[in-house]
C-alpha cells in the first residue's frame, strides 16, 4: 500500500531531532512523489508590471560613480508604489550594499553589471549570520531582513569585486594574498565562537572594521518568497548566496564562479522549501551546502533545513558538490538531488555530509538520483562526524538513498564513512550505480544497515556484508 506524502511528512516531523527511528523510503518512486508535492508548495513571487529605472534616480553606469543612494531611492520608490521591477540597464554600476524591500524585483539587463564597493565604510553593520553564527557585521552586498516577495533576476552580472588584494586576504591564507603582519579573521572568528557559546545576544556581538569578517554576496535574513534567477555572479568576498531562516526560495539558472577562500556557491541556512535548479557552480569551496546554524545558534533557533530540492545543476570545481553541513546544528531533513552533473578532479566529493558532536542534530532523508559524474578527487559518498572539535551533542545521520550515481573516472574512494560507534550512519542504500577509476572502494567506520544493490565498481559487481568491517 502506498503511503501518502502527508503521512510521510508527519512521520518525519515526529522523528525530526529525535533519536527514534524515522520512516525510510520503500522505493525511489515514493521519494519522487515527495519531490513533486514539495514543488507544488514552492511558488515564485509575483510583481507589479511597473518599472523603476535606476538611471532615473541618478545612477551612472560608468564604473566609477558610486550609486548607493540611487539604488536605495529607486528601491524605496518601488516599494512605496506597491512593488515592481527596479531595472539596471547596460553599464557598470559601482555601489555599496543594496537593501531589498518587499515586492521589489532587482532586474539586471543584459550587459548590466553591478560592481560592489571595496570600501568598508560603505558597509553598514546589520544582523547577519557568519559561518552559522549570528552577529552584527558588514552588510551582505545584497541584504534583506523580514521582507516578503523579493527577487534578483535578469541576464546581467553581480561582481563581488574580491581578489587576492581585496577581501580574500582576510581569510589569513597566503594562497589568497595574505601576508605576515597584515590583519586577518582569526581573532574575530574565535571571539564570535566564544560569544555564541556564552549565548550573548547576537545584536551585542559587534564586529565590522578591524575584525576582518568578510561579507557575503546575497543574504536575505528571515524573509519569505525569494527568487534569484538568471544572473551571473563572480568573485564574492565569501559565500555567494545564503538565505537565512527563509521560506519559499527559488534559485534558478544562476552562473557562479570564484576560486577564492570560502566562496561557496549556494548555502541556504535553516530554510524551508528551497528549490535550486539549472544552476552552474565553479567555486573555491562547496558548490551547494545546506546548513542550519552552528552549535548554540543552530540549536537555540530551533530551525532546521527542510524540503530542499536540487535539480539539473552542474558542478565543476569545489570541495563538495552536494553538501550538508558543517553548520548543521539545527538538523536537516528531506533533501533531494536529481539530474545533476559533476566533472572535475578539483571537485573533492559528490555527496558530502559533515558534522560533529559539537553540533548535534539529526540529518535524515537524503535522496540522490540520476547524478552523472565525469571525475572527482576524493569520495563519491562521504560522511564525516568528526569534521570539527568534539562536544556533548551526538549527531544522527540516517536514511540515505543514492540511485543511478554513475562515475566515469573516479577518485580515491567510492564510499567513505567516519561515524561514532554510538551513532553509526543508519540506512544507507546505494542502488544501480557504476563507478570506474576508484582506487579504494570503501573506507567505513560505523555503519548500520548499509545496502548495495547492483553496484558495480571498476567493472565488478560489489557486495558488502554489514557484519564485516572493511
Amino acid at each position: 500500500m502506498k503511503i501518502t506524502f502527508i503521512t510521510c511528512c508527519f512521520s518525519v516531523f515526529m522523528a525530526f531531532g529525535q533519536k527514534s527511528e524515522a520512516r525510510f523510503w520503500l522505493s525511489s518512486e515514493e521519494a519522487l512523489e515527495e519531490i513533486a508535492q514539495i514543488k507544488k508548495a514552492i511558488i515564485a513571487p509575483a510583481f507589479k508590471n511597473r518599472e523603476y529605472l535606476v538611471t532615473s534616480y541618478g545612477a551612472k553606469g560608468d564604473g566609477t560613480t558610486k550609486n548607493t543612494e540611487s539604488f536605495k531611492n529607486a528601491i524605496e520608490a518601488c516599494n512605496a508604489g506597491g512593488g515592481g521591477k527596479v531595472v539596471v540597464p547596460a553599464g557598470n554600476f559601482l555601489t555599496g550594499p543594496i537593501y531589498l524591500k518587499s515586492n521589489v524585483n532587482l532586474y539586471l539587463s543584459e550587459d548590466a553589471t553591478i560592481t560592489f564597493s571595496r570600501d568598508t565604510k560603505d558597509y553598514p553593520l546589520v544582523l547577519t549570520r557568519w559561518e552559522g553564527m549570528d552577529c552584527m557585521n558588514y552588510s551582505p552586498q545584497i541584504y534583506a531582513y523580514n521582507e516578503k516577495n523579493i527577487a534578483v533576476t535578469g541576464k546581467g552580472t553581480l561582481n563581488g569585486n574580491a581578489n587576492n588584494m581585496y577581501w580574500w586576504p582576510w581569510k589569513g591564507s597566503k594562497n589568497h594574498g595574505w601576508k605576515e603582519g597584515v590583519g586577518n579573521q582569526f581573532k574575530a572568528r574565535e571571539s564570535l565562537h566564544v560569544m555564541m557559546k556564552g549565548k550573548i545576544n547576537p545584536r551585542k556581538r559587534i564586529f565590522g572594521d578591524g575584525y576582518y569578517l568578510r561579507p557575503y554576496m546575497i543574504q536575505p535574513y528571515h524573509c519569505q518568497n525569494l527568487l534569484i534567477s538568471g544572473v551571473k555572479m563572480i568573485d564574492s568576498p565569501m559565500w555567494f548566496i545564503s538565505p537565512v531562516m527563509c521560506e519559499n526560495v527559488i534559485i534558478e539558472k544562476v552562473h557562479i564562479e570564484a576560486h577564492g577562500p570560502n566562496t561557496d556557491g549556494c548555502d541556504p541556512d535553516a530554510c524551508k522549501n528551497v528549490w535550486i535548479k539549472d544552476c552552474y557552480f565553479d567555486t573555491g569551496d562547496d558548490c551547494i551546502a545546506i546548513k542550519s546554524g552552528r552549535d548554540e545558534d543552530g540549536r537555540n533557533n530551533k530551525r532546521g533545513a527542510e524540503n530542499h530540492i536540487i535539480e539539473g545543476c552542474t558542478m565543476k570545481d569545489g570541495h563538495g558538490g552536494i553538501v550538508i553541513g558543517s553548520e548543521i546544528a539545527g538538523g536537516a531533513r528531506n533533501i533531494y538531488a536529481v539530474k545533476c552533473k559533476m566533472d572535475s578532479k578539483n571537485l573533492d566529493r559528490v555527496l558530502r555530509v559533515k558534522t560533529s558532536s559539537s553540533r548535534g542534530g539529526t540529518i535524515e532523508n537524503i535522496f540522490l538520483k540520476d547524478i552523472t559524474v565525469g571525475s572527482f578527487g576524493e569520495s563519491a559518498i562521504h560522511f564525516n562526524m568528526f569534521y570539527e572539535n568534539p562536544g556533548n551533542f551526538m549527531p544522527t545521520i540516517r536514511n540515505i538513498w543514492v540511485e543511478n550515481l554513475n562515475v566515469e573516472k573516479g577518485g580515491e574512494y567510492a564510499i567513505w564513512v567516519k561515524a561514532y560507534k554510538e551513532s553509526p550512519i543508519e540506512n544507507l542504500k546505494v542502488v544501480n550505480c557504476k563507478w570506474n577509476g576508484i582506487k579504494t572502494p570503501l573506507k567505513i567506520e560505523n555503519v548500520k544497515n548499509m545496502q548495495l544493490e547492483n553496484v558495480v565498481i571498476n567493472g565488478e559487481l560489489f557486495k558488502y556484508d554489514n557484519n564485516q568491517e572493511k
